[in-house]
């Protein structure tokens, strides 16, 4: 019983992944402004039904891997080694994440990515929400591993902060210094309010 529905996640997953690739091509290659999502689907061969089936909007062709984030950026709360602390945890994430953010600018499409991101408005404005709403579900995760009410103040501080870090780290040219500087900072204000977390 568990086969086909391993193949249907496998064949959505392949869909989802093509209607992806399509976009990044197509976007590239004429800009956003220019495509639409009529466009994404013949090149992925698939309905536009099926495409908002994947893709509620279009902006979200760009981001394919947000939901992926947001469960890692969870995950590394929730899932840390005893001991280790929720900012030791946020601090030791992000370190992978620069890392595989270095693998994929080296991605000659990347710098393409990354400029059509900013020189686009509606992206860069689905990027800023996209990032609240990742804050706002680490700062559920960090209350939840601490037993505080969801919508407390330090919890939600910590999730800003330590996303607001982030950017800061990638454009260092020493991010691994950059990360223990500013998780250090982080690590300090957190220990005075949740000892042992």
């Amino acid at each position: 019983m568990t086969e086909p529905t391993g193949r249907r996640e496998r064949k959505k997953a392949q869909t989802r992944q093509s209607l992806a690739d399509a976009a990044l091509e197509l976007f590239l290659g004429r800009g956003y402004d220019q495509v639409g999502v009529k466009d994404v689907a013949d090149l992925a061969d698939v309905s536009v039904t099926t495409l908002f089936k994947h893709f509620p909007v279009k902006e979200a062709l760009v981001f394919d891997q947000e939901d992926d984030l947001e469960a890692a950026l969870v995950a590394a709360v929730r899932d840390r080694p005893p001991g280790q602390s929720i900012p030791q945890a946020l601090r030791e994430h992000l370190l992978l994440k620069q890392t595989q953010l270095a693998i994929h600018a080296a991605d000659p499409r990347f710098a393409d990515f990354t400029r059509l991101v900013q020189e686009t408005p509606a992206l860069r404005d689905y990027a800023h929400h996209m990032w609240t709403r990742h804050e706002a579900a680490l700062a559920r995760a960090v209350a939840a591993a601490v037993g505080a009410p969801e919508g407390d103040v330090s919890c939600a501080a910590l999730a800003h902060f330590a996303l607001e870090a982030r950017s800061l780290v990638l454009r260092h040219p020493e991010p691994r210094r950059a990360a223990e500087e500013a998780f250090a900072l982080l690590e300090h204000g957190w220990a005075a309010t949740h000892p042992g977390n």
